[in-house]
Protein backbone atom coordinates (compact mmCIF):
# COMPACT_ATOMS: atom_id res chain seq x y z
CA UNK A 1 0.00 0.00 0.00
CA UNK A 2 1.36 3.42 -0.90
CA UNK A 3 1.92 6.10 1.74
CA UNK A 4 -0.50 8.50 0.02
CA UNK A 5 -3.30 5.96 0.17
CA UNK A 6 -2.66 5.33 3.87
CA UNK A 7 -2.76 9.05 4.66
CA UNK A 8 -5.97 9.55 2.68
CA UNK A 9 -7.62 6.64 4.46
CA UNK A 10 -6.59 7.93 7.89
CA UNK A 11 -7.90 11.42 7.12
CA UNK A 12 -11.32 10.32 5.89
CA UNK A 13 -12.93 11.37 9.16
CA UNK A 14 -12.00 15.00 8.53
CA UNK A 15 -13.67 15.22 5.11
CA UNK A 16 -17.29 16.14 4.65
CA UNK A 17 -19.15 12.93 4.07
CA UNK A 18 -22.82 12.01 4.51
CA UNK A 19 -21.75 8.78 6.23
CA UNK A 20 -19.55 10.58 8.75
CA UNK A 21 -20.98 10.47 12.26
CA UNK A 22 -20.34 12.72 15.22
CA UNK A 23 -18.44 9.86 16.89
CA UNK A 24 -16.09 9.66 13.87
CA UNK A 25 -15.20 13.34 14.16
CA UNK A 26 -14.77 13.01 17.94
CA UNK A 27 -12.49 9.99 17.45
CA UNK A 28 -10.41 11.94 14.92
CA UNK A 29 -9.97 14.81 17.39
CA UNK A 30 -9.05 12.41 20.20
CA UNK A 31 -6.51 10.70 17.95
CA UNK A 32 -4.99 14.06 17.02
CA UNK A 33 -4.70 15.02 20.69
CA UNK A 34 -3.13 11.64 21.50
CA UNK A 35 -0.53 12.11 18.75
CA UNK A 36 0.27 15.58 20.08
CA UNK A 37 0.66 14.19 23.61
CA UNK A 38 2.91 11.41 22.32
CA UNK A 39 4.99 13.80 20.20
CA UNK A 40 5.27 16.61 22.75
CA UNK A 41 4.52 15.43 26.28
CA UNK A 42 6.33 12.09 25.97
CA UNK A 43 9.76 13.58 25.25
CA UNK A 44 9.22 16.43 27.73
CA UNK A 45 8.32 13.94 30.48
CA UNK A 46 11.39 11.90 29.60
CA UNK A 47 13.73 14.89 29.74
CA UNK A 48 12.25 16.14 33.01
CA UNK A 49 12.46 12.71 34.65
CA UNK A 50 16.05 12.22 33.47
CA UNK A 51 16.99 15.67 34.75
CA UNK A 52 15.32 15.02 38.12
CA UNK A 53 17.08 11.66 38.44
CA UNK A 54 20.47 13.14 37.56
CA UNK A 55 19.88 16.04 39.97
CA UNK A 56 18.93 13.62 42.77
CA UNK A 57 22.06 11.55 42.17
CA UNK A 58 24.25 14.67 42.17
CA UNK A 59 22.63 15.78 45.41
CA UNK A 60 23.29 12.38 47.02
CA UNK A 61 26.92 12.57 45.89
CA UNK A 62 27.22 16.04 47.43
CA UNK A 63 25.56 15.05 50.73
CA UNK A 64 27.44 11.79 51.34
CA UNK A 65 31.06 11.67 52.41
CA UNK A 66 33.49 8.81 52.65
CA UNK A 67 35.43 8.11 55.81
CA UNK A 68 37.98 5.51 56.77
CA UNK A 69 36.70 3.25 59.54
CA UNK A 70 38.46 0.64 61.64
CA UNK A 71 37.04 -2.82 62.22
CA UNK A 72 36.43 -3.31 65.97
CA UNK A 73 36.79 -7.12 66.14
CA UNK A 74 37.66 -10.10 63.96
CA UNK A 75 34.91 -11.12 61.61
CA UNK A 76 33.82 -14.69 62.13
CA UNK A 77 30.70 -16.66 61.53
CA UNK A 78 28.83 -18.09 58.62
CA UNK A 79 27.24 -15.70 56.12
CA UNK A 80 24.23 -18.04 56.12
CA UNK A 81 23.71 -17.61 59.87
CA UNK A 82 23.84 -13.81 59.67
CA UNK A 83 21.53 -13.60 56.69
CA UNK A 84 23.98 -11.86 54.37
CA UNK A 85 25.14 -13.09 50.98
CA UNK A 86 28.31 -12.96 48.96
CA UNK A 87 30.68 -13.79 51.84
CA UNK A 88 29.92 -10.56 53.69
CA UNK A 89 29.02 -10.33 57.36
CA UNK A 90 27.80 -7.37 59.38
CA UNK A 91 30.49 -6.10 61.72
CA UNK A 92 30.99 -3.10 63.98
CA UNK A 93 33.31 -0.35 62.78
CA UNK A 94 34.45 2.96 64.30
CA UNK A 95 35.33 6.17 62.51
CA UNK A 96 36.08 9.79 63.24
CA UNK A 97 33.91 12.38 61.51
CA UNK A 98 35.40 15.50 59.91
CA UNK A 99 34.26 17.53 62.96
CA UNK A 100 36.33 15.25 65.25
CA UNK A 101 33.46 13.28 66.82
CA UNK A 102 33.80 9.52 67.13
CA UNK A 103 31.09 7.22 65.77
CA UNK A 104 30.43 3.51 65.44
CA UNK A 105 28.02 1.41 63.44
CA UNK A 106 27.51 -1.88 61.63
CA UNK A 107 28.32 -2.45 57.97
CA UNK A 108 28.72 -5.58 55.84
CA UNK A 109 32.41 -6.54 55.46
CA UNK A 110 34.31 -9.49 54.00
CA UNK A 111 34.24 -12.49 56.31
CA UNK A 112 38.03 -12.91 56.49
CA UNK A 113 38.78 -9.43 57.87
CA UNK A 114 40.66 -9.00 61.15
CA UNK A 115 40.26 -6.43 63.91
CA UNK A 116 42.02 -3.18 63.07
CA UNK A 117 41.44 -3.55 59.32
CA UNK A 118 40.51 -0.34 57.56
CA UNK A 119 37.33 -0.07 55.49
CA UNK A 120 35.66 2.80 53.68
CA UNK A 121 32.26 3.88 54.97
CA UNK A 122 29.84 6.48 53.65
CA UNK A 123 28.09 8.93 55.96
CA UNK A 124 25.37 11.51 55.56
CA UNK A 125 25.28 15.08 56.90
CA UNK A 126 24.46 13.76 60.42
CA UNK A 127 27.44 11.37 60.31
CA UNK A 128 25.09 8.37 60.14
CA UNK A 129 26.07 5.38 58.00
CA UNK A 130 24.47 5.30 54.58
CA UNK A 131 25.00 3.61 51.25
CA UNK A 132 27.59 4.82 48.78
CA UNK A 133 26.29 7.46 46.38
CA UNK A 134 25.88 6.45 42.75
CA UNK A 135 28.86 6.98 40.48
CA UNK A 136 28.55 9.33 37.54
CA UNK A 137 28.13 6.34 35.22
CA UNK A 138 25.44 4.79 37.44
CA UNK A 139 23.66 8.14 37.66
CA UNK A 140 23.73 8.43 33.87
CA UNK A 141 22.24 4.96 33.43
CA UNK A 142 19.58 5.67 36.08
CA UNK A 143 18.71 9.00 34.44
CA UNK A 144 18.42 7.39 31.01
CA UNK A 145 16.22 4.62 32.42
CA UNK A 146 13.98 7.08 34.28
CA UNK A 147 13.65 9.25 31.17
CA UNK A 148 12.76 6.29 28.98
CA UNK A 149 10.33 4.92 31.57
CA UNK A 150 8.59 8.29 31.93
CA UNK A 151 8.26 8.70 28.17
CA UNK A 152 6.92 5.17 27.90
CA UNK A 153 4.43 5.85 30.72
CA UNK A 154 3.10 8.96 28.95
CA UNK A 155 2.79 7.11 25.64
CA UNK A 156 1.11 4.14 27.33
CA UNK A 157 -1.35 6.39 29.17
CA UNK A 158 -2.18 8.28 25.97
CA UNK A 159 -2.68 5.04 24.02
CA UNK A 160 -4.81 3.56 26.81
CA UNK A 161 -6.90 6.72 26.87
CA UNK A 162 -7.40 6.55 23.11
CA UNK A 163 -8.39 2.89 23.14
CA UNK A 164 -10.71 3.48 26.09
CA UNK A 165 -12.38 6.35 24.24
CA UNK A 166 -12.56 4.22 21.13
CA UNK A 167 -14.35 1.45 23.03
CA UNK A 168 -16.92 3.95 24.29
CA UNK A 169 -17.35 5.48 20.83
CA UNK A 170 -17.74 2.04 19.23
CA UNK A 171 -20.46 1.18 21.74
CA UNK A 172 -22.25 4.40 20.87
CA UNK A 173 -21.90 3.65 17.15
CA UNK A 174 -23.24 0.11 17.62
CA UNK A 175 -26.18 1.41 19.65
CA UNK A 176 -26.93 4.00 16.94
CA UNK A 177 -26.70 1.34 14.20
CA UNK A 178 -28.99 -0.98 16.16
CA UNK A 179 -31.50 1.84 16.63
CA UNK A 180 -31.35 2.68 12.92
CA UNK A 181 -31.82 -0.99 11.97
CA UNK A 182 -34.87 -1.18 14.24
CA UNK A 183 -36.31 1.93 12.58
CA UNK A 184 -35.66 0.59 9.10
CA UNK A 185 -36.89 -2.88 10.08
CA UNK A 186 -40.19 -1.43 11.28
CA UNK A 187 -40.56 0.43 7.96
CA UNK A 188 -39.87 -2.75 5.99
CA UNK A 189 -42.64 -4.50 7.87
CA UNK A 190 -45.08 -1.73 6.97
CA UNK A 191 -44.05 -1.66 3.31
CA UNK A 192 -44.62 -5.41 2.94
CA UNK A 193 -48.16 -5.32 4.29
Amino acid sequence: MRAGTTIRRSLWRWRRNPLRRREDVLEAWILLIVWLVVALAGPVAGVLAAHASAHGAAQRRAERHSATATLVSDVSGSPLSTGTAGGRIEATVRWTAPDGTRHSGKIPVDEAMKAGSRVTVWTDHRNQLTTAPPTTAQAGVDAAFMGAASSFAVVTAAAAGYYGARIVLNRRRRAAWEHEWQDIGSQWGRAAS
